[in-house]
């Protein structure tokens, strides 16, 4: 399918050939008939794209903080490799799409095939969107008019803020496409609409709906003639729906409101407040979050949650509807603001002069769509060697450490698969994979490949781990293995009788300073004690790794790493555990823990795995100690021993192993050989996590073989 993205790097846009994707569970598969070009937004993206590195530094400070703290912890060179990385990543283009239903996912019954329907799907000819954010098509609105359902619905969601009554006299300040909708809807409220513009054809147009217009371009004074309409009372609520770096939008705003008035923030605008401005007044201001109540809700979004309507009477959903109802009942009018109508193959005609563009609303037209769910790349198709290798994800962990990690080995890739083809596309493309595909199982089909990668998010590992073996297809997943001990008894029976492999991405071990450690306390079986610190950071509750259901939380997630390395360094297995956690909900995810290992031999182990402490400290320390002997390693990249004879340390620029285990992995792959970690260690380190869990909830410890 073709879909139109750009280049955050460039600044490019781009109509891509990618794999179309497949419906998922919730969701349902559209045919793109119609897609509405938002100007504003997009033009927006197209300048921030072409503008040069200091510019898009500028514009986020925040980021360039983040950029900075990382250099202190990780160096520079890795630091720079991944802001290059991020500005290399392309961005899909578009929101507002129409289109009709193909296909309906598992546990969707609002939708059937054949159904017109308006969604915040892309300038794509194929999406799989979730059906809160899809909504049916009346019969008298044609999919030109649908178009403009999505970007109806951020200005309705001004409104909803500004919450005006009949009478009120409502400023709109910008008339785009999201102005001239809003004001539309004021008016069909009944309220006084006032719209300010520079740009006299768009006030032109709104005039012919009843809307009292302003030009600043023409010496009009905003603020002044706002009061002479009122009789010098003000304006009960202004929504601003304008996109300008300037200061003067949001200071006029105060100046023409009313005593206690309310200001609604929809577009992009500078925020340098003047507090005299509002605390004279008592103003409200408020910004608008896109289309409404469940926007960046994963619950709500992607999992089909809804809002109990008594309770969220407007959903982003609820809204969507509102506005075609709207358009349906000559409420508003929308034809006027079409500006163009452009096939898809000529969205040049569009992007190309989008910097300085009048059109209001200019559609893309879609004919001719091919579905197919993979597409070849590049003419790497070695399938004679039957050692052909599919990644399954295309994430900043395959984009940015696995994939570069094989660059130098010799890798037979002949699969990248990702859900929306985009990302698979574009790894594809740089490190030279013969096919992107969205189709997991076709692959599975393919008797070229013998081994298959999983780097997916955490509850797709283990039913594609067994799914995987079960076609007999060596598999690497990386961590974790299994998010439960019934997904882990599951893997364990498939194993079992599986003609095939099975490593899980432990990359620790394999790290140049790991491997040297163990050298040096050696492989006897005199217990040891270690410590394993992760200052491993802050992340937002909403991120899908605290989920259990999804990620698994962080333990499981990710202190499982340092299991492994503590089980390497032992040779030993986990045989008790105990966890203590700071102030949380023992049922939830924690990331601020200590977990106490004990093992067979004796040895022991602490995990310190701690979320609240500074980015400017190493992230990752590991201490020894044995036999009046220690090694302290700090943030795989400083190694000191202090009681070996001979050996003193080992210094290198930061090497957590993964070069060296995708190395090994690839050499197993294409020589065979023995597993790179038992399944015995595995197993154990994965049920040790479990255990840790459990310790925390039965406040004790947790035995288990």
């Amino acid at each position: 399918m073709k879909q139109i993205i750009q280049s955050f790097k460039t600044g490019e846009t781009i109509l891509e050939e990618l794999p179309s994707p497949k419906v998922k569970r919730g969701h349902v598969l559209i045919q793109t008939t119609k897609s509405l070009v938002s100007l504003g937004t997009e033009r927006m993206l197209v300048e921030f794209g072409k503008s040069n590195l200091i510019s898009k530094a500028r514009q986020q400070p925040d980021k360039v903080k983040m950029v900075l703290d990382k250099i202190k912890t990780d160096g520079l060179m890795p630091t720079l490799e991944t802001v290059f990385n991020k500005l290399g990543e392309p961005l899909p283009l578009g929101y507002c799409n129409v289109g009709k239903v193909i296909e309906v996912g598992e546990g969707v019954s609002e939708f059937k095939v054949g159904d017109r329907v308006a969604s915040n799907g892309g300038h794509a000819e194929f999406v799989c969107i979730p059906k809160n954010l899809v909504a049916a098509i009346p019969d008298n609105v044609s999919d030109e008019q649908a178009a403009f359902t999505v970007i109806g619905s951020i200005g309705l969601q001004g409104i909803r803020l500004c919450d005006p009554t009949i009478g009120e006299t409502i400023v709109v300040t910008g008339l785009g496409l999201i102005g001239l909708m809003t004001a539309q809807l004021l008016k069909a409220n009944g309220c006084n609409v006032i719209g300010i513009d520079f740009d006299q054809s768009k006030l032109d147009l709104a005039k012919k709906w009843g809307i009292t217009t302003i030009n600043p371009a023409q010496g009009e004074d905003p603020v002044k003639t706002v009061m002479q309409l009122t009789d010098n009372v003000g304006a009960d609520g202004v929504i601003i729906t304008a996109s300008t770096k300037s200061n003067d939008v949001i200071s006029q705003a105060a100046q023409m409101s009313r005593q206690r008035g309310r200001i609604i923030l929809v577009g992009v605008i500078g925020l340098d407040i003047s507090r005299a401005e509002f605390y004279q007044k008592e103003l409200t201001f408020q910004v608008s979050c896109s289309y409404g109540p469940g926007r960046y809700d994963e619950d709500y979004e992607n999992r089909g949650q809804d809002y109990p309507l008594p309770f969220v009477r407007w959903t982003e959903k609820r809204n969507f509807e509102t506005i075609l109802n709207s358009i349906s009942k000559n409420f508003i009018e929308v034809d006027p603001m079409i500006t163009e109508i452009v096939e898809l193959k000529d969205f040049q005609n569009i992007y190309g002069e989008i910097g300085s563009s009048k059109s209001i609303a200019s559609i893309l037209n879609y004919s001719n769509a091919v579905y197919n769910n993979t597409i070849k790349i590049s003419s790497n198709n070695n399938t004679s060697s039957n050692n052909g290798i599919a990644i399954v994800g295309a994430g900043n962990f395959t984009k940015m450490t696995m994939l570069p990690a094989m660059k130098s080995a010799p890798a037979n890739l002949q699969y990248i698969i990702s859900s929306g083809g985009l990302s698979g596309t574009t790894l594809a493309k740089k490190f030279d994979i013969a096919n992107s595909t969205t189709d997991f199982e076709e692959v599975l089909k393919d008797s070229s490949v013998s081994t298959v990668m999983i780097t997916t998010r955490h509850n797709l590992h283990a039913p594609m781990v067994i799914k995987s073996l079960k076609a007999g297809k060596n598999v690497f997943v990386e961590k974790p293995l299994a998010l439960n001990n019934e997904e882990l008894n599951d893997i364990i029976e498939v194993y079992k009788t599986a003609n095939a492999s099975l490593t899980v991405g432990f990359n620790r071990r394999f790290s140049p300073h790991a491997v040297q450690m163990k050298k040096a306390i050696g492989n006897g079986d005199t217990p040891i004690n270690v410590i394993a610190t992760m200052n491993a950071g802050a992340i937002p509750p909403e991120v899908w790794v605290h989920d259990l259901k999804v990620g698994g939380g962080r333990i499981i997630g990710e202190a499982c790493h340092f299991i492994d390395l503590i089980s390497y360094y032992t040779g030993s297995k986990v045989v008790s555990v105990c966890m203590n956690a700071m102030g949380v909900n023992p049922e939830e995810s924690t990331d601020n823990a200590t977990l106490l290992l004990k093992y067979e031999n004796g040895s022991t182990g602490v995990i310190n795995y701690f979320a609240n402490g500074s980015k400017a400290y190493s992230k990752e320390r590991v201490e020894i100690y044995s036999q009046e002997r220690t090694l302290v390693l700090d943030n795989w990249r400083k190694l000191k021993a202090y009681g070996f004879k001979g050996f003193s340390g080992l210094k290198t620029k930061m090497d957590k192993g993964h070069k060296a285990q995708f190395e090994q992995v690839v050499n197993h792959i294409n020589n065979g050989g023995d597993s790179l970690i038992e399944m015995d260690s595995l197993v154990n380190t994965t049920r040790a996590s479990f255990a840790a869990i459990e310790s925390l909830k039965q406040n004790k410890w947790i035995d288990f073989e």
